[in-house]
C-alpha cells in the first residue's frame, strides 16, 4: 500500500481496496471485418451466455451482390460443428478440406451467416470458386431481413448436400469473383441518394433526412 508504506497479501484494511481499471474490450477479427451496411443481432441465448447471432441488412442490398470469399482454417475435419450454419468444404491441392471457424479471430463475418431452412426465407447461395467459397444474393434484400444461405446446385453436389431451396437463374454465380455492375442506379434506403456502383453506395455513410 503506498498511503502505510506496508507489503500487504491482499486488500490493505486501512485503506481499503484498488479501484480496478479493467482493459476495453476488444471486438473479434470476423466481428470487425462485418460491411458498415450489416448488423450482428442476439437471436438467443442458451446456457452459458452462449449467443445465436444472426446477420442483418442495414440497406437495401440488390441481387446479384457478391460477398467473399470466407474465410476459415483447412481441416480434414471439423472441430466446432453448429447445426445453424452450413457445413464448407472446398478442394485444395486434390484433397477435400473443410473451412473451419473454432473461434471468431480465424474467420470472418461471413462465419455468422445462418442456413435457410425453405425457400422463402433463403436470401443468399454459397458455392466454390478457386478453391475458394462466396455467397451471393439470389434476391433483393430489404433492411432488417435476416441473410440466410444455402448451398448452389453444383456446390451442394460437391458437399452431397440436398438440392437448393431456389431453382438458380444461370447467371446467378459470375464465373469469376467480381459481380457485375447493374445498369440501374444503386439506391440508400436510408437517404434515397443514388449512386453507380455498389462501391459507392458501400462507402457512402448517409444521415437519414428525418435527422438531418
Amino acid at each position: 500500500c503506498e498511503d502505510c508504506g506496508k507489503s500487504l497479501v491482499g486488500e490493505c484494511k486501512l485503506h481499503g481496496p484498488l479501484i480496478r481499471a479493467k482493459d476495453r474490450v476488444i471486438p473479434s477479427r470476423a466481428r470487425l471485418t462485418l460491411p458498415h451496411y450489416l448488423t450482428l443481432r442476439v437471436l438467443e441465448l442458451r446456457a452459458g451466455n452462449q449467443q445465436i447471432l444472426g446477420v442483418f441488412a442495414k440497406k437495401v442490398i440488390q441481387k446479384r451482390t457478391q460477398f467473399g470469399p470466407y474465410v476459415g482454417q483447412l481441416s480434414t475435419k471439423l472441430t466446432c460443428y453448429d447445426e445453424s450454419r452450413l457445413v464448407l468444404q472446398v478442394l485444395k491441392d486434390g484433397g477435400k478440406y473443410f473451412l473451419d471457424t473454432p473461434n471468431e479471430d480465424c474467420g470472418n463475418w461471413m462465419m455468422f451467416v445462418r442456413l435457410a431452412r425453405n425457400q422463402e426465407e433463403q436470401t443468399l447461395v454459397a458455392y466454390q470458386h478457386c478453391g475458394e467459397v462466396y455467397f451471393t444474393t439470389v434476391k433483393p434484400i430489404e433492411p432488417h431481413t435476416e441473410l440466410k444461405v444455402w448451398y448452389a446446385a453444383d456446390y451442394a453436389k460437391f458437399m452431397e448436400a440436398s438440392a437448393v431451396f431456389i431453382k438458380e437463374e444461370s447467371d446467378i454465380c459470375p464465373l469469376s469473383p467480381v459481380a457485375k455492375e447493374p445498369a440501374d442506379p444503386w439506391i440508400c434506403s436510408s437517404c434515397r441518394s443514388t449512386f453507380s456502383t455498389f462501391a459507392l453506395l458501400e462507402s457512402h455513410q448517409c444521415i437519414p433526412k428525418d435527422r438531418v
